[in-house]
């Protein structure tokens, strides 16, 4: 578990650092940048993800006996540890973020995709109803659920397939009686 949580801790760190990073070069301030700030830490956080997961799963493994087995179910229960703590300490982090670091965030992506929806058309009375909604879906305690919820899904399916690539069986001999 100590392994596990090390570098779930080393993952929540990675994507802490990321966010703090896109937030002092300005991708956290302007509607504008927002999109780029998005690919930026997706495709960063992603990488960022599987570097931890296959670096957490495989010193998981080596903790394990070289004769013992460590199939496909150790390996995504490791996996899935790693990204359990991930979540519950991004959500941390996400909660000083959005409370402390840069409480203007939340209006900041309101305001970036109420200009997406004047830019597909919708104004007047659809434009206020859909500002309430997006108003409540980033409000920040359901940002942080959001973040706890989506952080152990996507934990779940990069452990899943990083199990099946980093599982090792027992090494064969003779039969057992």
């Amino acid at each position: 578990m100590k392994t596990c949580a090390l570098y779930g801790f080393i993952w929540a760190l990675g994507g802490a650092f990321l966010t703090l990073i896109l937030f002092f070069m300005g991708f956290h301030s302007d509607p504008a940048k927002l999109q780029a700030a998005g690919w930026i830490g997706g495709l960063a956080g992603v990488a960022i993800a599987v570097i931890c997961m296959v670096l957490g799963v495989r010193a998981r493994r080596d903790e394990v006996p070289a004769e013992a087995e460590f199939g496909y179910g150790s390996a995504f229960g490791a996996g899935f540890l790693i990204a359990l703590v991930q979540s519950v300490l991004t959500s941390v982090f996400w909660y000083v973020y959005r409370f402390y670091i840069n409480p203007a965030f939340g209006d900041i992506v309101i305001q970036d995709q109420l200009a997406k929806m004047e830019a597909k058309g919708v104004t007047g009375d659809r434009l206020d109803k859909a500002e309430s909604v997006v108003r409540m879906m980033n409000g920040p305690v359901l940002q942080i659920i959001f973040a706890l919820i989506g952080g152990i899904i996507l934990g779940t399916v990069l452990a899943l397939i990083i199990a099946a690539f980093v599982k090792r069986a027992a090494p064969a001999g003779p039969p057992k009686i």
